[in-house]
């Protein structure tokens, strides 16, 4: 998830013209997607994600990250969606954390939760996220969503490690840590 300096996922009205995205970050997008076996979605970034991915727009300014959305397996939890017209998808309605404990149990790569942060706090809550990836991008909005909007109790969380990109993204990860 990429946050700005001031804690937002998305800017006012949803906007994400903010993310400070250049080479150096779709590098590291890549060795993120090949790392994951199953993409995570909730609704709304899922419908965000299979209305550019697929395009000739996107196929064009991206192959190498569309060639991985857009044929990587994709999971979609949500209770209002009917279908899925996007490549590889699985829509799951109910159950989430049933599903994801149990997709965890599976052999494999690992699983990778892009954006949607109301299917994160109901992970989160349920003790079934593992790393938390936030990209902090050096601009401060003023306004926004906050990143953990809805969580209920109090998260903490070790660093495990950072990284500095050119271009002043820090990336950190973090895993759960018991109470201080």
């Amino acid at each position: 998830m990429m946050v700005s300096l001031d804690g937002s996922f998305e800017g006012p009205g949803g906007a994400l013209d903010w993310h400070n995205v250049d080479a150096e970050f779709n590098e590291f997008a890549a060795e993120q997607l090949n790392a994951a076996e199953t993409l995570l979605f909730g609704r709304v970034t899922y419908e965000l994600m299979a209305n550019y991915w697929p395009t000739d727009m996107a196929i064009t300014d991206d192959p190498v990250i569309a060639e991985m959305m857009n044929t990587k397996p994709k999971i979609v939890f949500s209770r209002t969606l009917e279908k899925s017209d996007w490549s590889n998808v699985r829509l799951i309605k109910e159950n989430v954390a049933e599903e994801i404990a149990h997709l965890k149990q599976q052999p494999g790569k690992d699983l990778l939760i892009l954006g949607s942060s109301n299917l994160a706090i109901t992970l989160i809550e349920e003790g079934l996220i593992d790393e938390f990836r936030i990209m902090v991008s050096p601009v401060v909005l003023g306004g926004g969503t906050p990143l953990f909007k809805g969580l209920d109790n109090r998260l903490y969380l070790k660093l495990e490690q950072a990284r500095t990109f050119n271009s002043g993204n820090v990336l950190l990860y973090y895993a759960p840590a018991e109470k201080r």
